[in-house]
């Protein structure tokens, strides 16, 4: 999945997130955990708004995304800030780095874009293979609450000031996935509009089947919340958060 046009207007799209208070709560949960963010890894980063977020709290945060479009725009932000941030065109599922890292976040249920649990479990081994014994892997999920009763089958419109979107979603029982069409119309000169689309997928998992796939790939759950508190989850909760320390082999740090 490229999103190549979904980049266009990520950043729009998502005007409602606070990336200020995403990376205060993110460096919040590692504090009750005793852990401090040394060099750290922003995995499927999008357009960079929460890695600009990390970096302005002094942290030394690199960025991977699989889209060229998405590290376009991300480029470009860190550049109007005159911050000089390594940006790596990769995919979670074959990550590799130039080095280990001791913190790794993924936000905004970008695991829920992986297309299967393979992609899951291998995507979990290549961030433990690069993440120091001790390290954190910090990242959050939609649930499959939020997937049969939030997304499934419902349509959302979004008018911006520059462009109008149509969001529509398709809820699959039998996998936990939600197929989701975009329909962008973007203003042109008058009353012309152009149309561009996109299509992917969010697939959702039982808590307990990421839980073991963490643990398979030597990463001890050691916080499990609803996103943005530090309350557990509920059985109506819509996103998770989970922050799992890299243990080695023998079980040591």
């Amino acid at each position: 999945m490229s999103y190549d046009v979904f980049a266009r207007y990520y950043d729009a799209l998502t005007e409602n997130v606070n990336y200020e208070e995403m990376a205060d709560y993110l460096c919040a949960l590692l504090e009750r955990e005793g852990h401090r963010a040394g060099l750290t890894l922003d995995l499927a980063c999008g357009t960079g708004s929460l890695t600009l977020a990390l970096a302005r709290r002094g942290i030394d945060v690199y960025g991977v995304d699989s889209s060229m479009e998405m590290l376009s725009v991300a480029q470009e932000k860190a550049a109007r800030e005159g911050r000089a941030i390594l940006f790596l065109r990769q995919s979670m599922q074959t990550l590799d780095l130039y080095g280990t890292v001791n913190t790794v976040f993924c936000s905004l249920d970008s695991v829920n874009h992986l297309p299967g649990e393979e992609d899951v479990r291998r995507a979990f081994a290549r961030v433990a293979l690069f993440l120091e014994p001790g390290g954190y892997f910090v990242f959050d999920m939609n649930t499959l609450y939020k997937h049969r009763y939030i997304l499934a089958d419902q349509a959302f419109l979004y008018d911006m000031e520059t462009v109008f979107c149509a969001w529509q979603n398709h809820f699959e029982e039998k996998t936990g996935r939600v197929s989701i069409d975009l329909d962008f119309f973007e203003k042109k000169k008058g009353r012309l509009y152009e149309r561009s689309s996109e299509h992917f997928y969010e697939r959702a998992y039982p808590l307990e089947s990421v839980l073991a796939w963490l643990r398979e790939a030597n990463l001890e759950p050691r916080l499990v919340f609803e996103s943005g508190s530090f309350r557990e989850p509920e059985e109506t909760t819509q996103r998770v958060t989970i922050a799992a320390r890299r243990i080695s082999q023998t079980g040591e740090e």
